[in-house]
């Protein structure tokens, strides 16, 4: 698990250095040291409050902070918050009254995000290094955690969220958007499809990633969003035959993003 911790802060110290990289959501090939060709499907903040392109290098699997609740006021917590996407646009919610805390264990990504920050003259932004399995932050603290394409990369889910729980306030919530499966795939298809929902996804089943939010504590659990992620035919097509690849792009089982929301009674 260490092993896989310092491969993804390699990896994404390695996007905030080449932006060329930054085109894909969690991995490009490039950055993974593959021949493939990245895919990216994150979607678009173009249009959102407190969007801010510095801070945007389309790692997301969703818009976490339009299904979150969030309210003028509100202490924010962005879990794995890169170079500050989220933050900002969550800032632009809770106005001057309310506070944002991101957290990310890649030094460059903070380093940026601060950058970002300060260009920007906001003061009621910080942005910290820590680790999602042990967050380096007070208990009941926060109205609302939200995290974007992140989670899926944790080794140890169990320990993220039950940090989540800690960390929340009674009466908050949490919503993020993530990489999960549904139904069964083949291994070496789900491990093909890795390189482009991220590098080393650890991406796992969505009844088993609901299971993992109740046993920590979680009241309310839903699912906001379930959008499908459409992988190439060429990948798809080393591991189901040709004349198979239609059915399984329109079946019940693949690889696909959500966003899920639960609170903290």
């Amino acid at each position: 698990m260490e092993n896989k911790k310092e491969i993804v802060k390699e990896k994404y110290g390695k996007i905030v250095e080449d932006t060329s990289k930054s085109s894909s959501c969690c991995c490009g090939s490039s950055c993974c040291g593959s021949e493939e060709i990245y895919f990216g499907f994150n979607e678009s903040y173009s249009g959102l409050e407190g969007y801010n392109p510095e801070a945007d290098f389309n790692l997301g699997c969703g818009v976490p902070t339009e299904y979150a609740g969030i309210k003028k006021g509100d202490h924010v917590l962005d879990l794995g918050s890169g170079a500050g996407n989220d933050c900002f646009v969550a800032r632009a919610i809770v106005g001057e009254s309310g506070k944002i805390t991101g957290l990310d264990f890649t030094e460059p990504m903070i380093k940026k995000a601060k950058q970002n920050r300060d260009k920007l003259g906001f003061n009621n932004i910080d942005f910290i290094l820590g680790d999602i399995e042990e967050i380096p932050l007070d208990s009941d603290t926060f109205d609302v955690v939200i995290s974007n394409c992140v989670l899926n990369l944790v080794p140890d889910k169990n320990k993220a969220f039950k940090e989540i729980f800690r960390v929340l306030k009674p009466g908050g919530h949490f919503c993020v958007s993530d990489v999960v499966t549904i139904g069964d795939l083949p291994t070496n298809l789900k491990n093909d499809a890795e390189l482009y929902v991220g590098c080393v996804s650890g991406a796992i089943k969505l009844s088993d990633y609901l299971g993992i939010i109740e046993k920590s504590g979680f009241k309310s659990i839903r699912v906001d969003n379930q959008k499908r992620i459409v992988l190439p035919d060429d990948v798809i097509s080393r591991h189901i035959p040709q004349n198979g690849i239609k059915s399984f792009n329109e079946g019940e089982n693949g690889i696909f993003s959500v966003t899920v929301s639960a609170g903290k009674e």
